[in-house]
């Protein structure tokens, strides 16, 4: 048995229910104004705009990724998601992402582009069902 492989599989897997969990704080906020709300509690966006777009994402998103749903097709729209978010909130108020506040979106990406290209890890019904098929 490779333990290096399986313990890889699990740490991506812990890494994937953290960041899923974590980013759908955000579509909680924006969709039903939990948390915080957008800047006061209950407060949410319009779904029809940029912002309500990202709720959606982020919220149902970070559901499929938490159970390791269509990880890889879900991880890159959610990297894209990010990534067009640090250049469209963030990018304008300063270059780096520490002037900007943009960190948080590029890490999340980067996560995201991992999960895209690597997969949901153990615990993870994509590897449920793929295991079935061999």
């Amino acid at each position: 048995m490779n333990h290096g492989r399986r313990s890889g599989a699990a740490a991506l897997g812990v890494t994937r229910i953290a960041a899923a969990l974590l980013f759908m704080e955000h579509g909680i906020q924006k969709l039903f104004g939990g948390m915080g709300g957008l800047g006061a509690p209950g407060k949410t966006a319009d779904v029809m705009t940029l912002l309500g777009v990202a709720g959606i994402l982020e919220f149902f998103g970070g559901i499929l990724l938490a159970f390791g749903a269509f990880t890889r097709p879900v991880a890159a729209i959610l990297a894209a998601e990010m990534v067009t978010a640090f250049f469209i909130g963030h990018f304008p108020r300063g270059g780096w992402p520490v002037q900007n506040q943009g960190e948080l979106a590029l890490l999340y990406a980067a996560v995201f582009v991992t999960l895209a290209t690597l997969g949901g890890g153990a615990f993870s019904v994509d590897g449920v069902l793929y295991a079935r098929r061999e």
